[in-house]
């Protein structure tokens, strides 16, 4: 007769590893959520970048949420992922040595594109959000911070295709047969957030973000402080956004904006982008990937900058930016063309080195990409000072353009210095810049100016005090030129001049001039 295998040792035995396994679970569990902090390796996270750790994340996230909160930790390790859905009062830790890394495309991880029927009165990728790395909408207490990487990975910065989908360019009109029949999946942003309240993204670094690095809509109370975004396309938009403060950061975007408030119709509504501060920023437009290797290559695009618009069908106001760098990109701008108020703006201490078109450039026009629009753009009560501008390209030094009949109305520019490239010629000086009209605001499309250090077209109440214009290669321009300005002020302003050239031209639809400290400048008799 054989003996029973299950004998008392062995079931001592087998006891003792079941109540050991238990025991490391509850252990492992109770580890993953000490002190509140839920580990996403606790919860299938891998992190060793090739098994696909989404979803390990995605649950510690939802663990975190049914606890009524928390901190859900990513520790040291590179994690594939698809998209990362956030939720209420998380506080998403990306650790320092932590990569969070999109997924290749072909993976099709990913989410689908939502349904969205609002028109095409902005580009598609503003249009749709469930697409990205990481998101959420309607969210509260949103927190993303850590001294870790988001690497986008294979996160794309073309999107073609959802412009199509909502018929972008034309507005409402959609090409049946050149879109898909369904959703897409379409990975373009890093981190997307809409319609959130009380966001914080601090201390992260992200590389390579998409379309965009950080895309918010239709939030309030955020924060966004000492993030670091080198990146291929748009660095942060900030679209219809309130209450909002932005510090602290350093953004590279060779190809496309940096620092981009917008206020666009993607909500299917004219809300403004409102409340802002911008302060102690930097924007470059060096190569992608050498702002965080240090080397800081130039590109060939060098766009970069802080934007205001294009986007701009609910307008801009009560905004302020101070203390922010530009270097080898685009300058400062401020378009209001899609029909709104851009009003109370302040931008105090700007300095810029090597940007190829223009240090500041102000406009409104008529592009109008708002539905059912009865009202021009128009942009009052702007205050620019303390701004020093160094190798500025031969197009433009300051733009100041309103609409025909609709002037820019209250501007003051005060404590300014220029240092152009110059190079403009006679030709250069005597040509007429076609308006904007309903074109896409960019000087580049208006071509070199009649004048090297500052421009202004349709404008009302302009002041300029304690200007220093001046330019390297001798410039056949003026200095500065003024065409249907009504209530110009002109106080200290210091422009050096080619031989043979006048300081500042007037047209002859400028009036109620007033020129003071300023010898080289006559004012004209009216």
């Amino acid at each position: 007769m054989k003996k029973n295998i299950l004998c008392p040792a062995f079931l001592k035995t087998l006891l003792t590893g079941v109540i050991l396994t238990t025991f490391l679970s509850f252990t492992q569990a109770a580890d993953a959520v000490a002190d509140g902090i839920f580990n996403v390796r606790a919860y299938g996270a891998m992190g060793d970048g090739t098994n696909l750790d989404s979803a390990g994340i995605d649950q510690a996230i939802n663990a975190a949420a049914a606890a009524g909160g928390g901190t859900v930790l990513v520790p040291p390790g590179t994690y594939l992922s698809g998209s990362i859905h956030l939720k209420s009062n998380i506080h998403l830790l990306i650790d320092a040595g932590a990569t969070i890394l999109g997924a290749p495309q072909d993976l099709n991880v990913y989410d689908e594109t939502e349904p969205y029927s609002l028109g095409g009165y902005q580009d598609g990728g503003h249009c749709f959000f469930h697409n990205s790395l990481i998101w959420g909408e309607n969210l509260t207490n949103v927190f993303i911070t850590g001294n870790g990487m988001i690497n986008g990975g294979g996160l794309v910065r073309s999107d073609r295709v959802l412009d199509r989908m909502v018929g972008f360019k034309t507005p409402g009109l959609v090409d049946t047969n050149s879109v898909p029949t369904g959703p897409v999946r379409l990975g373009n942003k890093a981190i997307c957030l809409k319609l959130c309240r009380n966001v914080l993204i601090r201390d992260v670094t992200i590389f390579h973000g998409g379309h965009f690095a950080i895309l918010v809509t239709g939030c309030d109370n955020m924060t966004v402080d000492n993030v670091t975004m080198d990146t291929d396309r748009d660095g942060i938009d900030i679209d219809c956004c309130r209450n909002t403060m932005v510090s602290n950061c350093r953004i590279n975007s060779p190809n496309d904006d940096g620092l981009c408030p917008k206020s666009s119709f993607a909500l299917g509504e004219q809300r403004p982008t409102e409340n802002l501060t911008i302060v102690n920023c930097q924007v470059s437009g060096f190569e992608e990937g050498t702002l965080i290797d240090g080397t800081m290559k130039p590109s060939r695009s060098h766009n970069g900058r802080i934007k205001f618009g294009t986007e701009s069908s609910g307008g801009f106001r009560n905004c302020t930016v101070a203390n922010c760098t530009f270097r080898s990109c685009r300058g400062f701008a401020l378009e209001e063309v899609d029909g709104a108020l851009m009003d109370n703006i302040t931008v105090n201490n700007l300095t810029m080195i090597d940007v190829p078109d223009y240090a500041i450039y102000i406009t409104t026009g008529e592009r109008n990409r708002t539905p059912n629009l009865t009202t021009n753009s128009q942009a009052h009560n702007i205050l620019i000072s303390n701004v020093i501008a160094d190798g500025v390209g031969k197009m433009s030094g300051i733009q100041v353009m309103g609409l025909p009949g609709h002037p820019i109305d209250g501007v003051r520019l005060e404590n300014i210095r220029i240092t152009s490239n110059g190079g403009g010629t006679a030709e250069n000086a005597a040509a007429t810049p076609k308006e904007l009209g309903t074109g896409y605001p960019e000087p580049g499309k208006i071509g070199v100016l009649p004048a090297y250090g500052i421009y202004a077209r349709h404008v009302k109440d302009l002041e300029l005090a304690n200007i220093n214009v001046s330019f390297i290669t001798n410039d056949l321009r003026p200095a500065a030129a003024f065409v249907d300005v009504h209530g110009l002020v002109i106080d200290n302003l210091k422009p050096q001049v080619a031989a043979g050239v006048s300081a500042a031209v007037f047209a002859d639809n400028v009036s109620g001039v007033s020129v003071r400290n300023s010898p080289t400048v006559k004012s004209p008799d009216r």
